[in-house]
């Protein structure tokens, strides 16, 4: 059983996806999500981590759409969001992440300066802002992925603790 508690955070959640601020998750708001980093880093749509992005925001998409959009309207409502993905992806953050994993791994090589495979705290702090979330906490949050502690976030840091913020409230 989901606690109320539980619903309230990932209700919470929901807005993180929510680009746009319509009450619903779209297509839409994962494209803004896409032009949003792109901007931040000057990065062209037309080029290939400009495709691969946008690629990486349609499988997204698709996979959040799947598990959700239970009526099938192509929206995602924070009902549908709470109850629906979330409330089945619980006890498997991994499949979440899976999910999410080509967006992120395109993120992180269009913020990736020196194509190393990682993003400096700093490079991981611009794509947080970029999609929303406060400088603060951006540079907090980017701070704490690197669990290494090398001064690099790395795809794998990065996707584990996406799927566990969206899937386990803590």
């Amino acid at each position: 059983m989901v606690s109320s508690e539980y619903e309230r955070k990932i209700a919470a959640r929901f807005a993180t996806f929510d680009q746009d601020g319509n009450g619903w998750i779209d297509r839409e708001d994962f494209n803004a999500a896409t032009k949003a980093v792109l901007g931040e880093f000057a990065t062209t749509a037309r080029s290939d981590k400009g495709q691969a992005l946008y690629g990486g925001a349609e499988a997204f998409w698709q996979g959040m759409a799947g598990i959700a959009d239970r009526d099938g309207d192509q929206r995602i409502t924070r009902d549908e969001f709470v109850n629906g993905a979330v409330k089945r992806l619980r006890d498997n953050p991994d499949r979440f992440a899976e999910i999410a994993r080509p967006f992120l791994h395109a993120a992180l090589a269009v913020a990736d300066a020196d194509g190393d495979g990682t993003a400096t705290v700093e490079e991981t702090a611009r794509v947080l802002k970029a999609l929303g979330v406060p400088a603060e906490t951006a540079t907090a949050t980017a701070t704490a992925l690197d669990t290494d502690a090398d001064g690099k976030v790395s795809e794998s840091e990065i996707v584990t603790a996406f799927a566990r913020y969206f899937t386990v409230p803590e």
